[in-house]
């Protein structure tokens, strides 16, 4: 049997102290903190026996993703330069980018611009099914079709994708339950953690689904 595996990392801590919820906005980059846990999932990614057998490392365009992308490239490489093996290169996919929230640029708080102000708040009827911007339907649809590609592309390999806390579990979630609508306050999806999908290159079916938070103990 052949099996791919799809290795979802969601991006480090960012530098926010003004508390926005910065979406898709530009110029939002890790915070110091959120460059260790990048480093720290890397180490951890260079030194598994399978993960460290990645042959392509994919991201979300954003600014987040790619500097944590960047870092576990860096620890990967290293490793493969120690065997002997050319380095990979980071390749972007817009598939797998922060869903869309007309909520960018609010306050999360209280304040000039806060969230909950300017009746904002009646727009978060329902956390199974948001109506603030794209729904957790099509955010699965549009990582499902990368996954089915990337598995068609890499029959027996490991790859990496660097991409966002919603993205990742609102496709887990589809694949574990058949529908992506949930509950956004109970994902287990932690800064720089790892989710784990094996697929079966001949059923498609998957085959298993890990988690792992390397980055947990990082201050």
């Amino acid at each position: 049997m052949t099996a791919t595996t799809i290795n979802f990392v969601r991006h480090g801590k960012v530098y926010n102290p003004d508390h926005l919820l910065y979406e898709r906005l530009p110029d939002f980059h890790l915070s110091a903190r959120g460059r260790r846990m990048a480093e720290a999932t890397g180490k951890y990614i260079a030194e598994s026996p399978q993960m460290n057998t990645a042959v392509a490392v994919y991201s979300s365009p954003l600014d987040r993703t790619r500097e944590t992308a960047d870092a576990i490239l860096t620890a990967l490489n290293r490793e493969r330069a120690s065997k002997g093996e050319a380095p990979l290169d980071l390749i972007t996919d817009e598939r797998i980018i922060e869903a869309g929230n007309e909520f960018r640029g609010k306050r999360i708080g209280h304040g000039e611009g806060a969230l909950w102000r300017n009746g904002n708040w009646k727009l978060v009827a329902n956390l199974w099914k948001p109506s603030w911007g794209e729904t957790y339907r099509s955010i699965a649809e549009r990582v499902g079709q990368f996954v089915a590609e990337k598995v068609d592309e890499y029959p027996g390999q490991q790859i990496i994708v660097v991409s966002h806390e919603s993205p990742i579990w609102s496709f887990r979630h589809k694949l574990e339950t058949g529908h992506p609508e949930h509950n956004m306050l109970l994902r287990k999806t932690a800064l720089a953690s790892i989710t784990s999908i094996t697929f079966d290159n001949d059923t498609k079916e998957v085959l298993s689904i890990t988690y792992v938070d390397p980055a947990r103990d990082v201050r």
